[in-house]
């Protein structure tokens, strides 16, 4: 056969037609993204809702805490005890001390924003919180982590005198977050996402 031929049998041939589920596959429109606005605004609910979760993991660790300084004072130091303290300390250590730069991420620069003056002092008392949190539990974790490692490098007087002052601070904290705080962030954001929706729409 010639070029020519083969060329000519080429064009002669005809076409397969699609199948049917080819071509209702290729009918079918792609769904929509949502516009940006939208997707923040979803965002901004999963992180808010993360820090609830962290709230309340933050509650039942202080408990433990509790359980554990009770513990070592009616049972000393035992496997029980390096339990619970290495959950205590994981926690505080990890999830706990993220939380902080977490909320100074997502939750403050929003009050912020808002430019008022009782919102400001609010987050101006929350970051002072942080601070006093910080520098408790650097004062608590070395206690807690000798009790981890079963060593008895540990004063329990000083445990059972600064863990309720820990966790008066920490359940105060989160409870003007969780009552005045973060309703107001979540609000500024919605706000902030309705308008840029509404932008993105004009």
């Amino acid at each position: 056969m010639t070029l020519a031929q083969g060329l000519s049998a080429l064009t002669a041939s005809p076409t397969a037609s699609p199948t049917a589920d080819e071509a209702s596959a290729s009918a079918t429109p792609l769904p929509l993204r949502p516009p940006r606005a939208q997707r923040a605004h979803r965002a901004a609910r999963e992180d808010f809702r993360l820090l609830d979760d962290t709230h309340r993991a933050a509650r039942q660790m202080l408990q433990q805490f509790n359980t554990l300084v009770a513990h070592l004072d009616e049972q000393g130091l035992d496997v029980q005890a390096e339990a619970l303290a290495s959950e205590v300390l994981g926690y505080f250590e990890g999830p706990g001390r993220r939380h902080h730069a977490d909320e100074e991420r997502l939750v403050f620069p929003e009050l912020d924003a808002l430019e008022d003056a009782e919102l400001n002092a609010l987050v101006r008392r929350l970051r002072q919180d942080h601070h006093w949190i910080e520098l408790d539990w650097r004062e608590l974790a070395p206690h807690v982590r000798a009790v981890a490692e079963g060593f008895n490098g540990y004063e329990l007087p000083l445990l059972q005198a600064a863990v309720p002052v820990f966790e008066a601070l920490c359940v105060d904290h989160m409870a003007l977050e969780e009552a005045v705080v973060y309703p107001a962030a979540q609000r500024a954001r919605a706000q902030r996402a309705a308008g840029e929706l509404a932008a993105s729409c004009s």
